[in-house]
């Protein structure tokens, strides 16, 4: 890093060398054309060659410059591409919709496109907690949560009371009949939801000193992944197997549905009367959205 050149003479450089004249590329740097020269000449003497060849109304490349400009060039430009998809577009508000990561990625991304394709001038950033630091409180314009109510309080408007069910590989379905069938395999775990095993258990009237421990996993995401692989099965959220059902990429082998005791919760905005049209429009949809049985 000790031998990179100044950022900002570099970008006098590549700008000057597009536009073949330090006039045009003032005006787009917003610098006068002295300081754009004054720069570019800079970058020479460090170096201690001559970059262009100056003429009376237009400059050309020398060879040393046409050798270096398409690294600078894609440099500055990847440099632009990396920060614009990192923190996107200055001049556009996006609407940041936060929900849990497997709603994220098993219900509400599969379906966002048809939204966003409907309503293209909406900027849409759709986050989860992996990122701890990609977005404050304050940024977060509609805030899905799901959990027990009284995690939430009144003030928070449930969405969707959440069922679960069995769901198995499709090649594992024609073998398991039976309840027994079922428990005979890998029993998969997930993180935040131990009791959906104990739950089917003590609705079965089936004694929990039977229940093993089998795989855990921190995610929804995980355990369906392991359920496809053919490494056991799991009672896993209705909603969150739709998509897979309909696919053909899970079965759910037993016609058994189970109450979570979890429903998916709107949590109230600082300020309603706020709202954006844009954010209203994009909250309006994920109420629907959720308002749809699996």
């Amino acid at each position: 890093m000790a031998s990179l050149p100044n950022l900002v003479w570099l970008r006098a450089f590549e700008c000057a060398a597009r536009r073949h004249s330090f006039t045009a590329a003032a005006e787009e740097l917003g610098l006068t054309q002295a300081a754009v020269s004054h720069q570019v000449r800079s970058l020479e003497k460090t170096f201690g060659v001559a970059l262009f060849i100056r003429r009376s109304r237009t400059l050309e490349l020398t060879e040393i410059g046409h050798a270096y400009y398409p690294s600078i060039a894609q440099a500055l430009s990847d440099i632009a591409y990396s920060t614009r998809g990192l923190l996107g577009p200055s001049e556009a508000k996006a609407v940041t919709l936060r929900a849990p990561i497997s709603t994220s990625v098993l219900w509400i991304a599969p379906r966002l496109g048809a939204f966003r394709h409907a309503n293209p001038n909406i900027n849409i950033r759709l986050i989860s907690a992996i990122w701890a630091d990609s977005a404050t409180e304050e940024d977060i314009d509609i805030d899905i949560r799901l959990g027990p109510r009284s995690w939430f309080g009144a003030s928070a408007q449930l969405l969707s009371e959440e069922v679960m069910i069995p769901v198995c590989a499709p090649e594992d379905c024609a073998s398991i009949k039976t309840i027994p069938d079922l428990l005979a395999r890998e029993l998969i775990h997930i993180h935040g939801y131990q009791d959906h095993w104990l739950r089917f258990f003590q609705m079965q009237g089936l004694e929990t000193q039977a229940l093993r421990q089998g795989l855990f996993v921190d995610t929804s995401l995980a355990a369906i992944e392991l359920i496809m692989a053919g490494s056991g099965v799991a009672m896993i959220m209705k909603r969150y197997t739709q998509d897979h059902l309909m696919a053909g990429r899970l079965a759910q082998p037993l016609d058994i549905e189970i109450p979570m005791a979890q429903g998916h919760f709107l949590m109230p905005s600082k300020d309603d009367a706020a709202f954006s049209p844009e954010t209203s429009q994009l909250r309006d949809w994920t109420i629907r959205l959720f308002t749809q049985t699996p």
